[in-house]
């Protein structure tokens, strides 16, 4: 019997490997930039075409490659990184495990271009689906150049599951911003078909922050410092009036990599407590150094989650750093047991100063002729007022030439009109079935065969989701002007995302009048936003549409307004008049599909009086 068992090529190793180290073009620009901050780099471009689908070039100025390095380095697990299992627990290096470059270039157009300092020729090579086309010297600067294209060529199936390109793009900003904010003294920029979406300088770790995010996020940050034997804990936490409802900006960097911890997470929302909004997320920027044999990297293919050794005490420490920041910088109460609170001043009253009543004396005052002088007083007011009176009470009626009988008659027929239009009304409200909410979650109103129990929240949901459609084809939505203009401040990349929906936002009401690198003035709103809610509404669009929430929308237009309707719509516990009850369900039975909300669940139940007698029956 022939053997079964028999070893794959390496062209189909290489494939099976992708598939754990490439799982979309932000993959490749994690592996790319690692690589580039690994070869001593101080200068680092990043360029794209069509979100890394067509493109994805890394250059850096790092040291380079020699000839032999340039050819060894597409090999599957040759790396410079380590010699012996013990290297693992002692690493200060991005990429160890040698099998990014041979992943890549098994499923994608790869060509390479590097040069030493000390060379006079560098060398460019050619490999496509892990088969070597050309290699050839070539003038070239000194550092290295990783060009991808055609991501996914040979496994089309790959390529189909692909997201769209804003969802995309968001990853590789996702990937460029971890490694960007971990080494502030590397030069990076980011160019997206031909235009440039960043460019950070060489800088602090605060000025990084402030140049990824932009807008006022110098003025979001708390400094956090701390320094102990387990681990030196430096960065930035976000004042609590600042959280947001995702959770976008939140980093941890061990040793200048970045993972991601729920446990730690909880540390940081446990020094927050009793200082956010439920379902509020605060932003941190935070490094940790800690010892590198303290901790176990090679645990996840994608290095994002590592391994403690002493977990607890990192969450302590963690904990109550935070929590010492937030109060050093009076963002949190502190408790001062010295201090007699009887003795602060109101804030009202700071600063200014105590009013002394004043004292009127009568010298002229006689407690013995007390009658005397209040007869005489009363007498000669008496006189004063008829004196007064006499001459002006007849100008009251000047120009009334009426009839009084005739303006009773009217004053009575009047009232009578009133008074019985009154009790009609009441009469007629008390025959009307209204509808009635129930925990302030349910409307039920009552049918002819029973009764209909709607949930509010999705039948306001799909009556939006509609409305709002119908404004964006139609495009002919209502504004309502600002008093003043509105500016709301959005990182570089939301503002260009803004940028790509400005005319489908303008067609529900949005006016826009200026757009700079780091805010937006809005002058108009849709009459169903509030100016209060407009930075709400934006922030919560951008997020799913960067994030790929609302994954089975057909157009652009229907993400949207599903976003858009899920912020606007009125929430679980909202107290609704018995007007507001009324429209709602109105407006919910004049939709198309008044069955379903946007998301495809029920907005409504019937439920008849024969069920209502089975339950009574047992």
């Amino acid at each position: 019997m022939s053997s079964i068992i028999q070893l794959l090529p390496d062209h189909v190793a290489n494939q099976i490997a992708a598939g754990e180290v490439v799982q979309r073009p932000a993959s490749v620009v994690k592996e790319l930039l690692e690589n580039a901050v690994d070869a001593k780099a101080t200068d680092i471009k990043l360029i794209l075409k069509d979100a890394g689908k067509s493109l994805i070039q890394v250059i850096d100025n790092g040291v380079g490659m020699s000839v032999t390095d340039s050819r060894l380095c597409f090999e599957r697990h040759a790396t410079s990184k380590i010699r012996q299992a013990e290297d693992l627990f002692s690493l200060h290096t991005k990429g160890f495990r040698g099998e990014a470059l041979a992943s890549i270039a098994a499923i994608a157009h790869v060509e390479m271009k590097t040069k030493q300092d000390q060379e006079e020729l560098g060398i460019h090579i050619v490999v496509e689906g892990s088969k070597f086309v050309s290699q050839e010297p070539a003038v070239l600067p000194k550092g290295t150049s990783f060009a991808v294209k055609n991501l996914f060529f040979n496994i089309p199936a790959r390529r189909n599951f692909l997201k769209s390109e804003t969802v995309e793009q968001r990853h590789i900003v996702d990937e460029f911003q971890r490694v960007a904010m971990a080494h502030p003294t590397i030069h990076f920029t980011m160019y997206h078909n031909g235009s440039e979406m960043f460019n950070l300088p060489i800088s602090n770790y605060r000025q990084r922050i402030v140049n990824i995010f932009s807008g006022k996020t110098n003025e979001k940050l708390v400094p956090v410092s701390e320094e102990t034997e387990i681990v030196s804990l430096q960065g930035f936490v976000g004042k609590p009036e600042f959280a947001k409802k995702n959770r976008g900006e939140q980093f941890f960097f061990v040793n200048n990599r970045f993972i991601k911890s729920g446990y730690l997470h909880h540390a940081v929302m446990a020094a927050y407590e009793g200082l956010l909004k439920d379902g509020a997320q605060p932003s941190y920027f935070l490094y940790l150094d800690v010892p590198p044999h303290t901790i176990d990297i090679n645990i996840h293919p994608t290095k994002t989650e590592i391994k403690f050794d002493d977990e607890h005490s990192l969450y302590a420490i963690l904990r109550s750093s935070i929590k010492h920041s937030l109060g050093q910088f009076n963002v949190a109460p502190v408790l001062d047991f010295e201090r007699d609170p009887n003795l602060d001043t109101p804030y009202d009253y700071q600063g200014k100063n105590a009013e002394y009543p004043t004292i009127q004396v009568d010298s002229n005052f006689n407690p013995f002729a007390e009658t005397k002088s209040s007869k005489s007083f009363s007498s000669s007011s008496s006189y004063k007022k008829s004196e007064i009176a006499q001459p002006s009470w007849e100008s009251l009626y000047v120009g009334l030439k009426q009839n009084t009988q005739e303006i009773a008659e009217m004053t009575f027929e009047n009232e009578e009109a009133v008074t019985s239009s009154l009790f009609e009304e009441n009469d007629i409200e008390q025959e009307i079935k209204r509808t009635y909410q129930i925990h302030k979650k349910y409307i039920v109103s009552p049918i002819k065969s029973g009764m209909v129990i709607i949930n509010q929240k999705r039948a306001h949901e799909r009556v939006l989701y509609e409305e709002f459609l119908t404004n964006m084809t139609v495009q002919q939505a209502s504004s309502q002007r600002l008093l003043f203009p509105l500016e709301l401040f959005f990182s570089p990349n939301e503002i260009e995302l803004v940028r790509e929906l400005q005319l489908s936002l303008e067609n529900l009401g949005f006016i826009f009048d200026a757009f700079a690198e780091s805010s937006i003035v809005i002058s108009g709103l849709p009459i169903t936003i509030t100016e209060s809610k407009a930075s709400i509404v934006l922030d919560d669009l951008l997020t799913d549409l960067q994030n790929g929430i609302v994954t089975d929308s057909f157009s652009q237009n229907d993400t949207i307004a599903k976003s858009m309707c899920k912020s606007l719509a009125v929430r679980t516990g909202t107290y609704l008049t018995e007007k507001e009850q009324e429209n709602l369900v109105h407006n919910l039975f004049a939709c198309k599909e008044p069955n379903v909300s946007p998301f495809q669940k029920p907005t409504f139940i019937t439920m008849s009086v024969e069920d209502l007698d089975k339950k009574f029956s047992i």
